[in-house]
């Protein structure tokens, strides 16, 4: 998956102890990015990493061995968590991170190749590549946030990646912090030697009903669930979310209070308040810190566009959807939705018909993107009024007064933000 890339790269200390072979990847990476910066072929991370692993295959390894690595995976809520988690512990030193988006080993290496004198590493990684890169970073955490259906058409069903996952950090050093309320974090996280249970919540359960260890029927009477056939059950969770307070170990309740919108970017938080006390930083001094994040990559950012407010949302499957049509504007709040269907997105859009799209009802809806005509099929069956239209510009000429929600998948999000920048 494509990403924006890492900040401008550091020039530090460090790269002089590098070896030689290294010492060569990296500058090539520089320079095959610098290129690609040049060319407008966007920021250049993937290429830069791409060159500097040909060159050393080894290299993602040796620029993290001096550091100390927090990995992030999850399907929804990563680049926040890792925005969160970095924010916090930049308050016990200087921190380097893939922030914006690259999470596949050529991204991340390219992230770490700018790290400077970096002493901490906070790496969102693509469900797909935990493992294999939790063995080249050695971390000394790991944050497990949720799996839920997401581009079948190139990642595992989800309880194949949960095996996948279990069995990839069965061995691992690592501390767990792992979501409590997800079953299949839970099994995913439950061969790990040391783990940290978070009760983050769950809003969308619809990939959970069956239990991964056993195959049987999960029974979820509120908040609990567990297995009745093989006694697979929620774990008692070390740190909770309970509205706007976080309570840690002790029971001690901190206050949660984010520029970040909805309920799960205050879950989002609080696994992050656990990941930032396993490196020593408190959670008063940790979540003071997150309240400094107002948009992660242009997620939640409000811009004005040719005259009206337009608030900018990205959700890429049916449980970020689901989320997202929580924290917008009450009708009739104007909602632009954009859906593409590139590699970046996957190319199998079958989940439209897993959002509840009926939750729009009252909404003056807009359709754009690549996809638009199968997602105005969606939304006739849904019985809501739309209207299809081919550019932002024409949906905010017809879209009535008030603060429009435009909430797009991963490439359409892209030429959103190139829209309102243009």
């Amino acid at each position: 998956m494509p990403g924006t890339g890492p900040e401008a790269p550091a020039q530090g200390g460090r790269d002089a102890s590098l070896p030689a072979r290294a010492k060569i990847a990296v500058t090539a990476g520089r320079v095959a990015a610098a290129v690609s910066r040049t060319a407008g072929r966007g920021s250049g991370s993937v290429i830069g990493g791409k060159v500097a692993l040909r060159l050393d295959p080894d290299l993602l390894a040796k620029l993290a061995d001096h550091l100390d690595v927090v990995l992030v995976s999850a399907t929804n809520g990563k680049t926040t968590t890792t925005r969160l988690i970095a924010e916090a512990l930049r308050a016990a030193g200087p921190v380097v991170s893939n922030a914006l988006g690259a999470n596949m080993p050529a991204g991340i290496t390219a992230a770490l190749a700018g790290g400077g004198d970096a002493r901490y590493g906070v790496i969102e990684v693509d469900e797909k590549y935990l493992a294999g890169v939790a063995r080249d970073t050695h971390p000394k955490a790991i944050a497990l946030l949720n799996l839920s259906r997401d581009q079948l058409d190139r990642a595992a069903e989800t309880r194949m990646l949960a095996e996948k996952w279990r069995e990839g950090l069965q061995d691992t050093e690592a501390v767990v912090i792992a979501n409590a309320d997800d079953p299949l974090v839970t099994w995913a996280a439950s061969s790990c030697r040391r783990v940290v249970w978070v009760a983050a919540g769950q809003a969308w359960k619809e990939d959970a009903w069956s239990c991964p260890a056993c195959g049987g029927v999960m029974q979820r009477p509120g908040d609990d669930w567990y297995c009745a056939e093989c006694g697979f059950r929620r774990p008692q969770p070390h740190w909770a979310l309970s509205g706007q307070h976080v309570y840690d170990p002790q029971g001690a309740a901190w206050p949660i209070q984010l520029q970040l919108p909805g309920r799960a970017n205050l879950a989002n938080a609080a696994t992050s308040a656990a990941v930032a006390a396993v490196f020593g930083v408190a959670p008063q001094t940790s979540l003071q810190r997150m309240q400094s994040v107002t948009a992660v990559a242009g997620r939640y950012d409000v811009v004005t566009y040719q005259g009206r407010q337009v608030r900018l949302l990205l959700a890429k499957n049916p449980a970020g959807w689901l989320e997202t049509f929580s924290l917008i504007d009450g009708p009739p709040a104007p909602v632009v939705l954009s859906v593409n269907a590139l590699d970046a997105d996957g190319t199998d859009t079958s989940w439209l018909w897993d959002v509840d799209y009926e939750r729009l009802a009252g909404h003056p809806v807009f359709v754009m993107g690549q996809r638009k005509l199968d997602l105005a099929v969606r939304l006739e069956v849904a019985g809501l009024n739309f209207q299809v239209v081919d550019s932002l510009a024409e949906a905010v000429r017809a879209a009535p007064a008030g603060r429009i929600e435009a909430i797009a998948n991963y490439t359409a999000f892209q030429q959103l933000r190139r829209a309102v920048a243009g």
